[in-house]
């Protein structure tokens, strides 16, 4: 009787570097369809991201409620700045309007939130004033 029967031998070494190697291969198949599959990102360049006109959001500090104004056209922020600030306001809190300006600066020129320096002397007042422009470019954002 003749009998054939074959025998394979496998090193472990050699299983554990295949294995190794496949999952190297899918882990940068799938690296390169994250990175070159297009995306639909919408840009600061998109027309009709706003609704023209002023915004408002209010902001309570403490006694006292300040409206943030925003004006924007169909693409841009024009102005942020305060509506009823008075001298009562800065008495009170002087760092206030610095904030807002050099706020209100960085917005429109980079037309995002994103990435805002602000002081490290006032930072909870900086971050009020972008969560009440983020409130108000909400409520003007185009659906």
């Amino acid at each position: 009787m003749s009998s054939k029967t074959k025998i394979v031998v496998l090193h472990m070494k050699e299983i554990i570097y295949t294995a190794i190697f496949a999952v190297l291969a899918i882990v940068l198949i799938l690296l390169l369809l994250f990175m070159f599959l297009p995306r639909s990102k919408e840009t600061s360049a998109d027309i009709g991201k706003y609704n023209p006109g002023v915004y408002t959001s209010n902001l309570a500090l403490g006694n006292t409620e300040l409206s943030v104004e925003v004006t924007v056209d169909e693409s841009a922020v024009t102005s942020i700045r305060f509506a009823n600030l008075d001298e009562t306001v800065t008495a009170m809190y002087p760092l206030i309007q610095p904030a807002m300006e050099e706020i209100a600066e960085q917005i429109i020129d980079t037309q995002s939130l994103a990435d805002i320096q602000y002081s490290e002397d006032n930072p909870y007042t900086s971050q009020v004033i972008i969560n009440a422009i983020d409130d108000a470019l909400k409520k003007a954002a185009a659906n």
